[in-house]
């Protein structure tokens, strides 16, 4: 069935005025209610009754997170599945100053714009509650149990400085490390000893020899945890963090770990310790897909959003981009501050009250939904974003070979 796609993105617009002051109304109090990692249930209970309200089928505990869910329609007709993603945790003192509390209501809206718009068509939509993004990555977990699979597209928002997407992500692998040595006194029996501080030292004047030997875009921090006691002893046991980061995954997981590895193995060597080696949820870089950021930022301008900018080339490290390791996807951007505004600051906070944060709600809605519809429209768009996709995640495996 064709559509008049001018028509029915204008029937977008009139469906987001009329869904506006519910939307509004959860995002401020998810606001107002600001939740840390894993206990986001307000927020939780907020989506869930609107995404229940309005007629989706929803399971709590997704992913088995219990704060996480997924809600489901289906047209009726076996077809392309889109997926909208949302994150609702706040930060620790400062609450929302990341506009988390925008992107659930705003997915919601796309959804539903898509539903009551194109009911003829056959597709399914998918919306996942993803917890835990400014931790450990609730989504990393969600896929690891299952979630995200036969999915044809993933779709966000976040509120910005300016209306864009994004081209490319960090991949990030976070290790911790407890370095065992053998405790001693410093002034009367220092030969008896084996320093696990000095252990640790070594491995970080290591990684910074190591930083020659890396792509230039690369990027490893290290800190002391536990030093390991005051300076009259020789430390029995010393725990460190070291985070590890590249713009290609493969590359992170293919060279800069094995290297990483080997100085620890390298340290406990020199200093006659030995290591506990704990590694957290790995981070993916995201394999950009252009064919889909121009279809979006087509939308954005369609919708008349506000500060649109070119992509944003280099970002930092997100858990979105596990998905977009799998899959085909994009986040929009959709702006609520001033250009250059930093966020996680007090800035971001304060702004997240105002009505250009309800503006960027209702753009983000806007811009998901049409290019959902524009997809509907254009299957032939949905195979080259698949295409382009594998195409560019063959590349990345290629280089490090």
């Amino acid at each position: 069935m064709t559509m008049d796609l001018t028509q029915v993105k204008h029937e977008i617009e009139t469906l987001a005025e009329k869904h506006r002051d519910e939307f509004e109304v959860v995002s401020a109090y998810i606001f107002a209610h600001p939740e840390l990692a894993y206990h986001e249930t307000l927020a939780q209970d907020q989506l869930c009754g609107l995404l229940e309200k309005h007629g989706f089928k929803v399971q709590r505990g997704a992913g088995s997170l219990e704060t996480a869910f997924v809600a489901e329609y289906r047209s009726g007709k076996p077809g392309m599945t889109f997926a909208f993603m949302c994150e609702y945790d706040a930060l620790p003192e400062i609450g929302h100053a990341c506009g988390h509390h925008m992107q659930g209501p705003s997915v919601i809206g796309a959804a539903l714009a898509l539903r009551d718009t194109c009911k003829d068509q056959p597709y399914k939509i998918v919306i996942y509650g993803t917890p835990a993004e400014e931790t450990i990555g609730g989504k990393i977990i969600m896929q690891e149990k299952g979630c995200f699979k036969d999915i044809d597209i993933a779709l966000m928002m976040h509120a910005a400085p300016s209306t864009c997407v994004d081209l490319r992500c960090m991949a990030l692998e976070c290790f911790y490390v407890t370095f065992h040595g053998v405790e001693s006194h410093a002034a009367m029996s220092p030969h008896k000893g084996k320093s696990a501080f000095d252990a640790a030292l070594l491995s970080f004047q290591a990684i910074e020899f190591m930083r020659e030997h890396v792509l230039e875009d690369s990027r490893m921090h290290y800190t002391i945890l536990d030093a390991g006691g005051p300076s009259n002893i020789v430390p029995g046991r010393a725990k460190a963090e070291y985070t590890l980061r590249s713009y290609s995954t493969d590359y992170l997981e293919n060279v800069i770990v094995p290297r990483f590895k080997d100085i620890i193995k390298g340290a406990c060597l020199m200093t006659g310790t030995t290591c506990d080696l704990e590694r957290s949820y790995p981070f993916k870089a995201k394999i950009p897909c252009v064919t889909l950021n121009d279809l979006i930022m087509e939308n954005a301008h369609f919708f008349q959003a506000p500060q649109i900018t070119g992509p944003r080339e280099k970002t930092g490290s997100t858990d979105f981009g596990n998905v977009m390791y799998e899959v085909p996807g994009c986040c929009i951007r959709t702006a609520f501050v001033p250009e250059g505004t930093a966020a996680h600051s007090k800035e971001y906070l304060e702004a997240g009250k105002t009505q250009k944060a309800h503006e960027a709600l209702r753009s983000g809605s806007e811009i998901l939904a049409g290019t959902c519809m524009d997809i509907l429209e254009h299957p032939e768009f949905l195979q080259k974003m698949k295409e382009e996709f594998e195409e560019r995640k063959r590349k990345e495996q290629m280089e490090t070979e």
